[in-house]
């Protein structure tokens, strides 16, 4: 059975938040390309990066560790564009969103028991 520690778990939340918000910012970069915005932006993946490498230290498997990090932060970017940037909310995107969250979840299930 793999276990992660809880440390783990913590850095890859960092590093998942970080690219969110990186992310997030880049439309607003594009349209008003301030420094500060450009700098959040790049600050925002470097963190996340960084994290995701201390949650790999930690003892996380590269593997799980990608998929929840790209999963979740696929996810959220996808219910911000919506909420944020009023895009449209449809049901294959709500359908697609739902499948991502299933992949990542019995991967980390295979990934306990294999």
């Amino acid at each position: 059975m793999i276990t992660t520690s809880g440390s783990a778990w913590l850095l890859l939340s960092v590093a998942i938040a970080a690219e969110v918000l990186a992310t997030s910012l880049l439309k607003a970069a594009s349209q008003h390309p301030r420094a500060w915005i450009v700098g959040v932006v790049a600050l925002g993946y470097l963190v996340g990066f960084l994290a995701l490498a201390l949650a790999l230290r930690a003892g996380m498997s590269v593997g799980v560790a990608y998929a929840i990090w790209s999963a979740v932060g696929t996810a959220a970017i996808a219910v911000i564009g919506v909420v944020v940037y009023r895009e449209p909310a449809t049901v294959g995107k709500a359908g697609f969103i739902a499948l991502i969250i299933a992949g990542v979840v019995g991967l980390e299930l295979t990934s306990r028991h294999g």
